[in-house]
């Protein structure tokens, strides 16, 4: 998933000053994220409050735009946006320890393990299935006798371990697709 435009920065950009005030599209072209997903981060409450314009605008400064790069940057890691909030405090108070920071990267590289491990689970099962078929038949097929049964599956049996995975409880908010 991708929320990027065209590209990182606009040229226009580049010739304002740092403070300069810019506007929602400007601010998009500048930081690779899409309007409506910055509107989104906005009602999210990962942008402080941001100065308006006479037509109620919002205008946003260099600091909103390193601050969208930011978040992009971590979506694009697979940072939830609870743990892209927090991360955004820390920075906020330089000054404390890392340690939280640390804590909330090893959670999304223990989860990237993970995942990595049932796509290798995955990727040996399907290598099983295509190879255990003797491209007849196929009423002898069995990729089709292993999708008909999840008995015969290697990878559920592995994936769910001794209990069923757990659902999730409820699915989180997730900032819109472009």
């Amino acid at each position: 998933m991708s929320n990027r435009t065209a590209g990182p920065a606009h040229p226009a950009s580049a010739n304002k000053p740092p403070d300069a005030l810019q506007s929602i599209g400007a601010a998009a072209r500048a930081s690779g994220v899409k309007v409506p997903t910055i509107r989104f981060y906005e009602e999210a409450g990962l942008l402080p409050p941001l100065p308006r314009t006479e037509g109620n605008r919002r205008l946003y400064g260099a600091d909103a735009v390193k601050r969208l790069v930011f978040i992009r940057h971590a979506r694009e890691l697979g940072f939830e946006l609870d743990a892209i909030r927090t991360l955004l405090q820390l920075q906020d108070r330089p000054d404390q320890s890392c340690a939280e920071a640390d804590a909330i990267a090893g959670a999304r590289l223990g989860e990237v393990r993970r995942r990595i491990s049932a796509l290798k689970a995955l990727e040996a099962e399907l290598a099983q299935m295509v190879e255990a078929c003797a491209h007849g038949r196929v009423a002898d097929c069995r990729v089709i006798e292993t999708l008909a049964d999840h008995a015969h599956c290697r990878f559920h049996a592995a994936a769910a371990g001794p209990a069923e995975m757990p659902v999730r409880a409820a699915k989180r908010r997730q900032p819109p697709k472009g």
